[in-house]
């Protein structure tokens, strides 16, 4: 069901709050959005069939004069990442802003990343620093950059930002032009958790990467959200030696920072590697050792985890 409004305004930006049973933090989340110091922006709130009290909070922004969709999916779609296709299908904005349900920001984030991209014309993305907070709002880890602004070329984003790590670790602390957004593969959409991480490497093929230094996003890190369900199911190394895997094959980086990020995986598992069985370590296990998949020899990684493993043994006594 989706509930529109009439405006001519065509709005600068489009704002989509993809929500999934998010209520605890939703007020705060649309709150923040509406704050903006930036002014020329549309909302658009989209519930993935919520089974709380999602429904109840989402009515009282239904006549929010900045409030121009909402739409209630009746089934869930069981992929945050076709809320962001829907989404972006039904916005007018020029930039689109993916403001996860249980974030919040800082008032200015909206008009700095603007800014960035309204000035660097060949930029794809921008974005700026995030505090990752627990579930009381505290906060546990910030990212950072060297320098207040900056601007990247896109292939040298993914180079450095992209493959051994994700620096866009949060949708809600970037924004993206909506004109490419149809340029970008739908091999997104195939991703259980790391959709986002696939689809920043698509848009930086597209553009360059303009970075605000300033923290201005809060990520909620907490036992319900989408990481702490991959890292449990180990989901999240076989998605991320996926995309891995994509970047070497399509020479988006060399063979040296291949292989040191698809061993950081493998290490990561490794050391975990006796919590899981079953399927899920069949799958993990196809996932690390086919070498014709993985251009690496599955001998040669287990030897390297052991080694990286017994060096930190014996540097801690």
């Amino acid at each position: 069901m989706t509930n529109v409004k009439p405006d001519h305004h065509v709005p600068l930006v489009s704002v989509i709050i993809p929500n999934y049973n998010h209520a605890a933090y939703l007020e705060e989340r649309i709150q923040s959005v509406l704050n903006q110091s930036f002014p020329d922006f549309e909302v658009i709130i989209l519930d993935d069939c919520s089974t709380d009290n999602s429904r109840a909070i989402i009515e009282r922004y239904q006549d929010h004069p900045k409030v121009s969709k909402v739409i209630y999916n009746e089934e869930n779609s069981g992929s945050v990442f076709r809320q962001w296709k829907k989404g972006v299908a039904n916005a007018r904005g020029k930039y689109i802003w993916m403001a996860e349900s249980d974030d919040y920001c800082e008032a200015s984030l909206l008009q700095h990343l603007v800014n960035g991209l309204e000035a660097h014309a060949q930029c794809s993305v921008a974005y700026c620093q995030s505090n990752i907070i627990d579930m009381n709002g505290r906060i546990t880890w910030q990212s950072r950059h060297n320098k207040l602004t900056d601007t990247i070329d896109g292939r040298a984003f993914i180079h450095h930002h992209l493959a051994m790590y994700c620096s866009i670790f949060n949708a809600s602390m970037a924004i993206f032009r909506k004109e490419l957004f149809s340029a970008v593969s739908e091999e997104y959409l195939t991703f259980r958790f790391s959709g986002d991480w696939f689809f920043w490497v698509e848009m930086c093929k597209l553009g360059d990467v303009f970075i605000s230094g300033r923290t201005l996003n809060y990520f909620r890190n907490h036992t319900g959200d989408v990481t702490t369900t991959a890292v449990r199911t180990g989901q999240n190394y076989i998605e991320a030696t996926r995309i891995i895997i994509k970047l070497y094959d399509e020479q988006l980086i060399p063979r040296k920072v291949y292989q040191r990020a698809f061993r950081k995986q493998y290490r990561q598992y490794w050391e975990r590697r006796r919590e899981f069985n079953g399927a899920v370590l069949e799958n993990l296990r196809a996932c690390f050792y086919d070498p014709q998949r993985t251009h690496l020899s599955p001998l040669m990684l287990r030897l390297d985890a052991w080694w990286k493993h017994t060096r930190n043994k014996f540097s801690k006594k």
